[in-house]
C-alpha cells in the first residue's frame, strides 16, 4: 500500500520504505529518485531506484522530495524559550543583566513547557537530535534537568542534556547574580547525580548526560578543572561557551592575562572530548589549536548576529581539522529556534566575509547533520543516510511554488524558503508528518508558553 501524506503505525518493529525521493546520504553519494528503508529502528537499504519489497512495509510516496539526515543541534538554552523578545538591541553582557532575573524564576514546570515547545519547533526544522547547556538552577525551581529530558522524551527527540552550572556570583566578580549560582560542591555532586540517573552509553541511546560549566566569567577556575576531571573519570563530554564576544575576551584579558582559550586549555578543556559554542573571537593562533585538538565547535550563527557577537570563522576552523556543528543557542538570543535556518546563515555569514568558496550548499548540510553528530561523538550512529545507521531523517517536500524549480535539490533546501517537512523520523517513529508534530499538541503548548512567559515576568517584577 502507497501512502502518500500522514504515515500510520509507531511501533518500532515496523518497516518504512520511503522511495522516489532525491536521496541525499551526506556521506558521498546522491540519488535522484531513490530509496532508504527502515526497520525498527535502523537504516536497512539505501540506494538508487525503487525499493525492494518488503511484506507489510509502510511505503511512503517521496516524489517531489529531498530526504537528508536528520538534523543534530550541538547548543541550546531550551528553557529560554519563554523568555524570547527580551532586551533585542542589547549586546551580550547586557542582555544577560536584563535576563537573569527573569531566569532566577524557573521552576520545574516552566521548564517542561519551554523545552517541550522549544525542541516541537526544532523537530519541525529537520533536528532529530538535540544537545541542551541548561545552567540555571533555581534554590526553590525543583529538577528542572529531570523536566527538560522528560520534554524531550515527551517530543520524541534524542537528547544529549548538559548539566551546566555557575558558581561565580556578581559579589565574586562574576557575571550572575549571587542568587542564581550554586557552591561548587553541590555542583559537582549534582553533575554525578545526573550522569548515574541519565547518561545511557549503550548503542542507539536516547538520552547521553554532558557536563557543561557556563562560561570562564561566571565559573571559577577550580570549577572548570574539577568538572573536566570528573568527566573525564566518567567518560562523558565536556562543553561550554567560549569566545563569544569581544567582552569575553577583554574579561579573560583583565582577570586572568590571557585569551579564553588559552585560560580554558590551563584548565584541561581542549581535546576530541570537548566542544565549544561560538568561538567567534579566535586569533590564528586560536583557531589552529582548536584544528591540531580536534576540539568540536557549536556555530551559532543567528544568536551572534542577533546579539552583534561577530562571525566565527567556520572555513578556517575546518581548514585547521576542527569539528565544525551547528547550534542555534537559546530562544531568547534567537526567537527564531530554526536549525535549518541556521544551516542558511552559516552559508551566507561565510560567503559574505570569505568569498561565494567558503561554503557550499553541501557543506552547509553537513555541518548540521555529519559535523553535529561528530561534535557529540555519534558519527558512528547518525549523521548519515548509510546501512546500519540509526533511522533518523527528514524528509523535505521541494516540489511547491517555493522551490519545485530550483535547478539544484540541496540549494533548495539550503538557499530557498523553507520548505514543509514531510515526514520527520526519530529512532524509526515518526514525530512530524506533514508540517506537523504528532507527538505533542503545539497549540496547547503556545498557550502555556504565555502563560509562563507572564508568569516569569511578574516575578521578576517587570
Amino acid at each position: 500500500m502507497t501512502i502518500t501524506g500522514t504515515i500510520t503505525g509507531t511501533t518500532t518493529g515496523t518497516t518504512t520504505v520511503i522511495e522516489g525521493a532525491h536521496v541525499v546520504t551526506v556521506s558521498g553519494a546522491e540519488h535522484a529518485g531513490g530509496h532508504v528503508v527502515v526497520e525498527g529502528n535502523r537504516i536497512t537499504a539505501v540506494g538508487a531506484g525503487p525499493a525492494p519489497r518488503a511484506e507489510g512495509a509502510r511505503v511512503v510516496d517521496g516524489r517531489g522530495c529531498l530526504l537528508t539526515p536528520g538534523f543534530v543541534n550541538t547548543h541550546n538554552h531550551l528553557y529560554q524559550w519563554v523568555t524570547r523578545g527580551l532586551a533585542v538591541d542589547a549586546t551580550l553582557f547586557e542582555w544577560l543583566t536584563t535576563l537573569y532575573p527573569v531566569w532566577a524564576g524557573i521552576d520545574e514546570h516552566a521548564v517542561h513547557v519551554s523545552a517541550s515547545a522549544a525542541l516541537a519547533q526544532l523537530a519541525l526544522t529537520g533536528c532529530t537530535t538535540s544537545t541542551d547547556h541548561h545552567y540555571v538552577f533555581p534554590r526553590e525551581g525543583g529538577d528542572v534537568l529531570a523536566a527538560e529530558i522528560r520534554a524531550a522524551q515527551d517530543v520524541g527527540l534524542r537528547f544529549h542534556p548538559c548539566r551546566g552550572s555557575m558558581d561565580l556570583g556578581r559579589s565574586d566578580g562574576g557575571l550572575p547574580p549571587d542568587d542564581v549560582v550554586e557552591d561548587r560542591d553541590t555542583v559537582l555532586a549534582a553533575s554525578e547525580a545526573a550522569i548515574d540517573r541519565w547518561h545511557d552509553p549503550s548503542p542507539g541511546s536516547m538520552v547521553r548526560v554532558a557536563l557543561a560549566p557556563c562560561s570562564p566569567f561566571s565559573v571559577t577556575g577550580e570549577l572548570m578543572r574539577e568538572s573536566a576531571e570528573l568527566a573525564r573519570r566518567r567518560g562523558v563530554l565536556l562543553h561550554t561557551h567560549l569566545a563569544e564576544t569581544v567582552d569575553e575576551v577583554d574579561f579573560c584579558r583583565e582577570r586572568f592575562g590571557c585569551s579564553p582559550l588559552e585560560y580554558v586549555e590551563q584548565l584541561g578543556w581542549i581535546g576530541e572530548d570537548v566542544w565549544f559554542a561560538h568561538t567567534v573571537h579566535l586569533d590564528d593562533d586560536g583557531v589552529k589549536k582548536i584544528g591540531a585538538t580536534a576540539t568540536g565547535v557549536a556555530h551559532c550563527p543567528s544568536s551572534n548576529a542577533r546579539l552583534g557577537a561577530g562571525i566565527a570563522p567556520v572555513r578556517s576552523l575546518r581548514e585547521a581539522g576542527a569539528r565544525v556543528a551547528l547550534g542555534v543557542d537559546g530562544a531568547a538570543s534567537n526567537e527564531a529556534g530554526s536549525l535549518l535556518e541556521e544551516v542558511r546563515h552559516a552559508l551566507l555569514f561565510a560567503r559574505a566575509v570569505g568569498g561565494p568558496q567558503a561554503l557550499g550548499v553541501r557543506e552547509a548540510l553537513e555541518l548540521a547533520t555529519l559535523g553535529g553528530a561528530a561534535v557529540v561523538g555519534r558519527s558512528e550512529e547518525i549523521g548519515s543516510l548509510d546501512v546500519g545507521k540509526l533511522a533518523d531523517l527528514a524528509l523535505w517536500r521541494i516540489d511547491g511554488l517555493a522551490q519545485a524549480d530550483v535547478n539544484d535539490p540541496v540549494a533548495a533546501l539550503v538557499l530557498g524558503t523553507p520548505p514543509p517537512l514531510e515526514l520527520l523520523l526519530v529512532n524509526g517513529r515518526p514525530v512530524v508528518e506533514r508540517d506537523r508534530v504528532r507527538t505533542v499538541d503545539v497549540d496547547a503548548l503556545a498557550r502555556e508558553c504565555v502563560a509562563v512567559h507572564r508568569t516569569l515576568l511578574e516575578r521578576a517584577g517587570r
